[in-house]
């Protein structure tokens, strides 16, 4: 039983990349559901005074949250490989982010739980990503997150030495 209990992560992870392209297919053809819930929301951003925040050309438009998703399935997918398991944190992190907001947005604004009358489908899918990637991270991908981040800061890291040559 033990043997398999270590496929949990993965298995977590494919799990997650599915559900974040079978949304690109609304997303990113403008499909009316998509269409029904960001205009929802950039209305009720309007009464806030961020009116086109969810829209077309919007900060957090569908094509931008469509992007950060088919980037967290990328980094997921990829982290399946053993020496790749830090971008599956990464990609886990992607996640955790849009996914938070995404369950914050059903749960905090007019949206609800079930704008598209699909049964709260939406919801729950946003819910279950929100979970599996707090597990990934806090649970199963702490170490490959540490280096991610040791990874990222090193790249980032101003070069103070001398100017390498150039061939």
């Amino acid at each position: 039983m033990k043997r398999y209990l270590k496929y949990i992560p993965d298995l977590m992870a494919v799990f997650m990349a599915v559900i974040f392209l079978d949304s690109l297919r609304f997303k990113f053809t403008d499909h009316p559901n998509t269409q029904e819930i960001f205009g929802r929301l950039d209305g009720w951003a309007g009464t806030l005074g961020a009116a086109g925040l969810f829209g077309h050309t919007g900060l957090f438009s569908q094509y931008v949250i469509g992007a950060i998703e088919l980037l967290a399935a990328t980094l997921l997918l990829v982290g399946l490989h053993p020496r790749f398991k830090h971008l599956q944190a990464g990609g886990a992190l992607a996640g955790l982010l849009v996914m938070t907001g995404a369950v914050s947005f059903h749960l905090f604004t007019p949206l609800g739980i079930d704008p598209n009358s699909d049964g709260a489908g939406l919801f729950i899918a946003a819910c279950t990503n929100l979970t599996f990637a707090a597990l990934l991270l806090g649970l199963f991908r702490r170490t490959a997150l540490v280096e991610l981040l040791r990874r990222l800061a090193r790249t980032l890291q101003p070069f103070d030495g001398p100017a390498p040559d150039r061939v």
